[in-house]
């Protein structure tokens, strides 16, 4: 008998391990690296149109999909983030209280909101809400050859269709983080003074002592960023549709599935970054 190994025979379980490991990694490089082109076109198209009077920014696409993506998303971020200020409110007081330090909530709320929660609560809305909507509006375009259209007609799709959608996702999130803010802490107060009791004056004086420009605007900051990163997967995933409608409720999916698992990364790496250099 031969104890020659079998070509044909299945790898192994590390073989298999490491195969798939690195597909995970090529994949996301690719992933990574194709939203870094699209960014690159975004900010050459955007520039050109700032600086050129020949080439037109678009002002009324923008300004429709800022209507579309941003304004239209306001109620339901309202409402999520009014929920999460009364959340925190009624799960922290409990533990304050046994310290004696029921009135501390509006200092944890306040920093909690203004630096995480805030931004990644309307990014996390505006995904579900607008995202889908950019990849299946766009993928629907790519299935019935209206990009292909354009482009027959010297018509750049990047300048037409992605540019105004991704600047609208970073206005309209940066404008919802601002509302989502606002609406977590005053739902917070609500419920602090309302049902347990804090005095009013108690309750504001803590918020505005703890708050400091550096929470407001490490959230701003990261909003922006949120904003971006979720118009460029939206718009990267609709262009590279194929087969159908198949096609276009798989973007959809993906749309969703990468914007949120890429933002809370990018928070992560932020707050991280912010730590270290004593920005909190």
């Amino acid at each position: 008998m031969s104890d020659a190994p079998d070509a044909n025979a299945a790898p192994s379980s590390p073989v298999r391990f490491v195969e798939t490991l690195g597909a995970m990694a090529l994949a996301t490089l690719e992933f990574v690296g194709a939203l870094m082109w699209l960014l690159r076109d975004v900010s050459v198209w955007t520039g050109r149109a700032l600086l050129l009077r020949r080439v037109r920014f678009g002002s009324a696409a923008l300004v429709g999909q800022t209507v579309r993506v941003g304004v239209r998303a306001i109620g339901i971020v309202l409402l999520v983030s009014g929920a999460i200020g009364a959340i925190l409110a009624l799960q922290t007081e409990p533990s304050l209280a046994d310290f004696g330090q029921s009135d501390k909530v509006a200092n944890i709320i306040v920093v909690a909101v203004f630096r995480e929660l805030g931004p990644l609560i309307a990014a996390i809305v505006l995904t579900g809400f607008a995202g889908a909507a950019i990849a299946a509006e766009l993928g629907t375009m790519v299935v019935g050859e209206e990009i292909e259209a354009l482009e027959s007609m010297a018509l750049n799709p990047i300048r037409f269709l992605v540019v105004p959608r991704v600047i609208a996702t970073a206005i309209s999130l940066f404008v919802l983080s601002v509302l989502s803010d606002l609406t977590a802490v005053i739902a917070g107060g609500l419920v602090g003074v309302g049902a347990m009791g804090i005095p009013y004056e108690v309750y504001v004086d803590n918020t505005l002592q703890q708050v400091s420009s550096g929470d407001f605007l490490s959230g701003l900051v990261k909003s922006v960023v949120f904003g971006t990163i979720l118009g460029l997967i939206a718009c990267h995933n609709g262009l590279k549709v194929t087969g159908g409608a198949a096609g276009v409720g798989k973007a959809t999916t993906d749309t969703v599935v990468q914007t949120v698992v890429t933002i809370i990364f990018v928070d992560l790496f932020f707050t991280a970054f912010f730590f270290a250099v004593g920005w909190n």
